[in-house]
């Protein structure tokens, strides 16, 4: 495990800053993804991005330093869940997403899952990026209300996990071969259940 220093402050550095860590996290990308967790270190990205050590060092201190900030980074995107007009769909095109991503040859972002289990910084990184990513994924289920589909106090986040959580569970636990089917047999799951109001109002209402 790594230290418990508190991970960098999420920020957009523009210059020559912002090129050396886009220099890097490119560079620790493509290490952990060839190399794995095992095979990441410090040495091994600053050469890759060729820049000096020292400032490898000096500023992500160590490996779980590099991984986080990864994931802070990838939460700098302006990704937004796709809109198909209904519920079901955006459901589907959302797992499809992760289906792709999942499956990828090299999959970064099994390889930043797999480095979750083994740095508390990179843990707490996957964390922010997982909340993120549910947060922005919450106007699915505001369309999906606003459209009639669901009645309004319908809890996002636990429609949203249940639709998803299938194929982290076949892939990354079973690890099962995808299955091109599976992102619209979770999604349709989730909905009727949604739809019966398995997910109306939030756990303590429906204990």
């Amino acid at each position: 495990m790594t230290s418990e220093a508190a991970p960098p402050p999420r920020r957009r550095p523009g210059g020559r800053t912002g090129r050396i860590r886009a220099q890097v996290l490119d560079a620790v990308r493509a290490e952990l993804t060839e190399r794995g967790y095992d095979g990441l270190s410090l040495d091994g990205v600053a050469a890759r991005a060729g820049v000096h050590r020292a400032t490898v060092y000096r500023r992500w201190r160590d490996v779980g330093g590099l991984l986080a900030d990864v994931l802070d980074a990838t939460g700098d995107d302006d990704w937004e869940p796709q809109d198909t007009g209904s519920l079901l769909g955006d459901l589907t095109a959302l797992n499809h997403e992760n289906l792709t991503a999942m499956t990828a040859q090299p999959s970064m972002a099994a390889a930043l899952i797999a480095a979750s289990f083994r740095s508390e910084e990179a843990a707490r990184g996957l964390r922010r990026l997982w909340e993120d990513r549910y947060t922005r994924c919450e106007v699915v289920v505001e369309r999906a209300v606003s459209r009639g589909e669901l009645p309004p106090g319908t809890d996002a986040r636990r429609l949203l996990v249940a639709a998803t959580a299938p194929l982290y569970h076949h892939l990354v636990l079973l690890r099962t071969e995808p299955d091109p089917d599976l992102p619209g047999q979770a999604a349709k799951a989730a909905v009727l259940a949604a739809f019966a109001g398995a997910f109306a109002g939030n756990s303590a209402d429906t204990a």
